[in-house]
């Protein structure tokens, strides 16, 4: 089966896959050959995808999931392969994000707060995933 994950910017993977793996709002679920067609809304997490008995992660931050005759499209705001992630800005990411948490007094900096968080532990997730 095929997968293509896009961004605004770029496509960030374009290859045949083996399983597919990530996280959908309603949770995780993974996709094999000849899956029934499903559109699912994805939630800030990792995807991963194996092929051969190797293994990609990617971060994929919201965004949306299809998949149809073996064809499967991701588009997310932002995503990163976990091989491109700098382990110590990463580290530093959820460091600030945690203390912004700690801080936020109102509700809409408190939600701004959690986003930041889930996406630092989204790319630290994808960074140490194998």
């Amino acid at each position: 089966m095929h997968l293509k994950i896009i961004t605004h910017e770029k496509v960030v993977f374009d290859e045949d896959v083996d399983e597919i793996y990530t996280k959908g709002t309603d949770g995780e679920f993974g996709i094999l050959k000849d899956h029934v067609p499903i559109m699912a809304a994805l939630d800030i997490g990792v995807t991963r995808v194996k092929k051969d008995g190797n293994s990609k992660s990617f971060t994929t931050m919201g965004g949306v999931l299809q998949f149809k005759d073996n064809e499967c499209v991701i588009l997310t705001t932002t995503a990163e392969c976990g091989d491109d992630i700098d382990l110590a800005r990463a580290q530093e990411a959820l460091k600030r994000a945690r203390a912004r948490l700690e801080e936020a007094d109102a509700a809409l900096d408190a939600k701004r707060a959690e986003a930041a968080v889930a996406r630092a532990m989204a790319r630290l997730k994808a960074k140490m995933s194998k």
